[in-house]
């Protein structure tokens, strides 16, 4: 049983339930009020005509006085302590008389059935000429109150099936509006599957109810599928064309010492060279590309308060001590400027800019850091070639190259920039990058203060 089915069982029997329920407690308060009113009824009608029967019974004979009380569809009966009664019933009620007599000495309203018809009967004391104390009762039909009931029950009856019908029609269009989405769903995959092409839902209003949300959800999961997908297609893309040219270098010169590296002593140090300098390229693309290829939410930051001035120092030596490079530090922070982020990321993007000033440039490389209103404001500086103002738009893009035979020498791959702008984007600062060509490169982050 699929799920628009088992909506429309559950509601349609659910809504039956809940209309009987509701008729059933109708119908038992209605019949407890008609029988209370009955009761009541038969209680003051037996007060008047146990009144007239105390101030008659030895003026008036037993007989005539109770024809005269006898009710138009009952009985009336007089009960001596010996159970000896005298019995009067309406013509169409002589039934009742097969009723046995019973002396009660107490008053008492009770209901009774004879054969298919229900009475309401009713017994008071009375005070015979002897001197005794005898049992007056009074036994009436309870018809027109049956007749009522059983007026109530077909009303509710008829009631209940007519209001089952706009449940079942409600109940039908309630499971096809909820599993509307699930089948738009379902479809929408089956055709994934079959077509190979992502989809998404069309959503319909501006509503935030759950299907809502669910087919949102859905369609940030198919934008993150096909955003996997893509960095998938391009990283193999960019590995297979990247890594062709450093494996060819390596086949190459691997052939060469194979063939004549044993004889020509300053062949096989060249072949060495160029074979540790592109197996040293090819790592680094390598882990390059690897983080290039992490989703935005993948990148699994652990943000933290650090102290930026300790923070760039330690940065800093840690750089010139590695690469025996001079890097002048200029501060223009105070004292305990504090900010929230990863330090590890941004030493990470630190160490990309400062690895391009060290290439491109074998001047001492500057680094200032400055405040501005709420912002941290770090400038790396080298006084290198340069980069031509055409080609600034485009550094950041992936193995995008401003001269490839000194990206070559230098060992870039063309990707440090693009991963640099990744990591700014996942830890939420600004970078910036400007250079005159001839004159050198200046790349700057911004960093809003905690």
């Amino acid at each position: 049983m699929n799920l628009r089915k088992k909506i429309y069982l559950y509601t349609t029997v659910l809504f039956a339930v809940l209309l009987l329920i509701m008729n059933f407690t109708v119908y038992t308060v209605f019949s407890k009020l008609v029988y209370e009113n009955e009761r009541a009824a038969i209680s003051n009608e037996m007060a008047n005509i146990t009144k007239i029967a105390q101030s008659s019974i030895g003026n008036v004979p037993e007989a005539e006085l109770l024809r005269a009380l006898v009710p138009s569809s009952g009985m009336v009966r007089l009960v001596h302590p010996d159970k000896k009664a005298k019995t009067v019933a309406s013509p169409d009620e002589k039934a009742l008389r097969e009723i046995p007599a019973e002396f009660i000495s107490n008053e008492e309203i009770k209901t009774l059935e004879k054969g298919k018809k229900v009475y309401m009967f009713a017994s008071a004391p009375v005070i015979l000429p002897d001197g005794e104390i005898g049992s007056f009762q009074l036994t009436r039909s309870m018809e027109s109150a049956e007749k009522i009931l059983k007026t109530l029950r077909f009303v509710l009856g008829i009631v209940t099936v007519l209001a089952m019908i706009p449940v079942l029609i409600s109940s039908a269009f309630l499971s096809k509006f909820i599993t509307r989405p699930v089948a738009t769903m379902t479809a929408t995959m089956k055709e994934i599957r079959k077509s190979g092409q992502f989809k998404r839902l069309e959503l319909e209003g501006k509503s935030q109810d759950e299907l809502q949300q669910m087919g949102e959800t859905f369609n940030h999961m198919i934008d993150l599928l096909e955003s996997n997908y893509e960095k998938q297609k391009l990283f193999i893309s960019n590995a297979s064309h990247e890594l062709k040219t450093p494996l060819t270098v390596i086949e190459s010169y691997s052939s060469l010492l194979k063939r004549r590296g044993l004889k020509e002593p300053e062949l096989f140090n060249e072949s060495i060279e160029a074979i540790h300098s592109e197996a040293l390229r090819m790592k680094e693309m390598t882990e390059q590309l690897l983080l290039l290829a992490r989703h935005d939410d993948q990148w699994m930051l652990d943000l933290k308060l650090i102290d930026l001035n300790s923070f760039l120092t330690s940065v800093i030596r840690t750089y010139g001590d590695a690469f025996k490079r001079t890097i002048q530090l200029e501060f223009g922070l105070a004292e305990n400027t504090f900010i929230q982020t990863d330090e590890n990321k941004l030493k990470q993007l630190l160490f990309i800019f400062l690895d391009n000033a060290r290439k491109y440039s074998d001047d001492v490389i500057r680094v200032t850091a400055r405040t501005e209103k709420s912002e941290v404001y770090i400038r790396i500086e080298d006084r290198g070639m340069g980069i031509p103002h055409k080609d600034l738009p485009r550094v950041f893009d992936r193995f995008y190259r401003v001269d490839e035979a000194r990206n070559r020498k230098t060992g870039g791959s063309g990707l440090g920039l693009s991963l640099a702008k990744e990591i700014a984007d996942a830890l939420g600062v600004e970078i910036r990058l400007e250079s005159t060509e001839g004159l050198g490169t200046a790349a700057s982050i911004s960093i809003k203060i905690t």
